[in-house]
């Protein structure tokens, strides 16, 4: 287990190398791929989005693939298509941009509802359906979408059934002054996901999400979870509760705890997640928005009201 733990954690220090100052960020995201998730991104362009992508896809080196989603995207340039070849006298598949390791579906709300349905099945089961014949994508698949912020010239909202195929959504957010300079200077040289090199191979990200799923959690850990998950739903400010697919947080939870170098899920790992896990699953009702509630603080709320489990020996 630590032979491919520090394979994990030298592929999330190149990625760092790249993505300058948004450490927690990477952390969540490499979280994610330890448990087998996709990742979205929100915010407004130019804050490193894309960057990261490419860092993690040349760290582990998996097969990227790169879709700009704009309204002229149609579902068969992400699923594939087949066409007649008249040398074969048969039908030939012609694979779409899905059939790879990591995609990076960029602004992926500025796409149609339709072209955005094409990738429920592929990020649920891991398989493509065209023309009748369902294809299996060869694992690791992982998604890394990139959205603009709601209200931005050209989006739309993504819906839930979309929403809830994400395991976790976070927000880059704007560099410090001092960062900034830092990625100034090394622009200078070129892009800073130039410089990362490979560390990790996809079968040892593939050992090491097995290994992540073996990490132990506790019934009142498991207890835990679900608790959070009641809270949710009990607060009057949210039109939309947390899904029942608590097994997200379960997982990232996990995902924590093998990049801690533990065995065992702590209370610690499950408060360390909980946010990305649940703010895109939840929404703000019109009444909580006119009242100007923040969305984080109300997930804080959250985690303050439902007391922390006790892991010691009565």
């Amino acid at each position: 287990m630590e032979k491919v733990r520090e394979k994990v954690l030298f592929a999330l220090q190149e990625v760092q190398r790249a993505v300058i100052g948004k450490q927690e960020v990477t952390e969540t995201v490499m979280k994610a791929f330890l448990a087998g998730g996709h990742v979205l991104v929100e915010d407004i362009p130019g804050l490193g989005k894309t960057t990261m992508a490419i860092a993690f896809s040349r760290a582990i080196g998996l097969q990227k693939r790169r879709v700009q989603f704009t309204p002229d995207v149609l579902p068969s340039d992400l699923t594939g298509f087949t066409i007649y070849q008249k040398e074969r006298n048969a039908f030939v598949y012609h694979p779409g941009a899905v059939v790879c390791n990591l995609l990076l579906a960029d602004e992926i709300n500025r796409a149609s509802p339709k072209t955005q349905s094409a990738l429920l099945e592929v990020m649920e089961e891991g398989q493509v359906t065209v023309d009748g014949k369902t294809r299996k994508i060869a694992p690791p698949f992982l998604v890394i979408a990139t959205e603009n912020p709601s209200g931005s010239a050209g989006t739309q909202l993504l819906p839930e059934s979309q929403l809830d195929r994400f395991m976790v959504c976070v927000k880059m957010g704007y560099p410090t002054i001092r960062e900034e300079m830092e990625i100034l200077r090394k622009n200078e040289n070129g892009r800073t996901s130039d410089a990362v090199q490979q560390v990790m191979t996809k079968e040892e990200l593939e050992e090491a999400q097995r290994e992540t799923a073996q990490i132990f959690m506790h019934e009142r850990i498991l207890e835990y979870l679900v608790q959070l998950a009641q809270a949710t739903r009990n607060m009057r400010c949210w039109s939309w509760d947390e899904s029942k697919r608590n097994s997200a947080l379960a997982k990232m939870a996990k995902a924590g705890a093998y990049l801690a170098g533990r065995e065992y899920v702590v209370p610690a790992d499950v408060r360390g997640v909980f946010r990305e896990t649940a703010q895109h699953r939840i929404l703000l009702n019109t009444r909580a928005r006119i009242s100007k509630v923040k969305q984080k603080e109300v997930l804080q709320e959250i985690l303050s009201a439902v007391e922390s489990p006790s892991l010691k020996k009565r």
